[in-house]
């Protein structure tokens, strides 16, 4: 399933609108004001699914997962030199980008492919697209790539 994540360009908070390959909202993310990074994912019947939440004060950026207002776990990302990399608490899968930091691949312990997310170039506000393999994956998907979006904008402000 291939979804494109769009920045809405003059929003006062991070908010993001997720399309199908027809232009259909799948789901929209408004960001909150609070310390750290807080975005909430609603569906197209506007029902909250989903919820990243950035921990402040931690060494490298932590993001805490909520699915349907239940904690499943955190997004971390890894010490490395050039090759960004993150891995989720709540299952077996690793985050690996390039490093230009525009393009992630998310596989499970046995290499099974996840997830690609690349960065689209020459857009005034943060493009994505999403292919995402197993329906099922879709939300987490969306998290992961909203956890890399927060955290690079997180490092552009240091």
């Amino acid at each position: 399933m291939k979804m494109l994540f769009k920045q809405r360009l003059f929003s006062w908070f991070d908010s993001y609108d997720i399309y199908d390959e027809e232009g259909n909202t799948l789901y929209t993310v408004k960001g909150e004001l609070s310390w750290g990074h807080q975005l909430r994912i609603y569906d197209n019947n506007n029902n909250e699914v989903g919820l990243i939440k950035e921990k402040v004060f931690t060494l490298l950026p932590k993001f805490i997962m909520f699915e349907h207002g239940v904690e499943i776990g955190e997004i971390r990302k890894e010490f490395t030199f050039f090759i960004p990399k993150f891995n989720l608490t709540c299952n077996d899968w690793n985050v690996t980008g390039n490093i230009l930091e525009w393009d992630y691949k998310v596989v499970d312990s046995s290499d099974n492919l996840i997830m690609n997310a690349s960065k689209e170039i020459f857009h005034l506000t943060d493009t994505y697209v999403i292919d995402v393999k197993n329906k099922k994956d879709v939300l987490y998907s969306l998290m992961i790539v909203l956890a890399i979006d927060a955290a690079k904008c997180s490092n552009n402000a240091n």
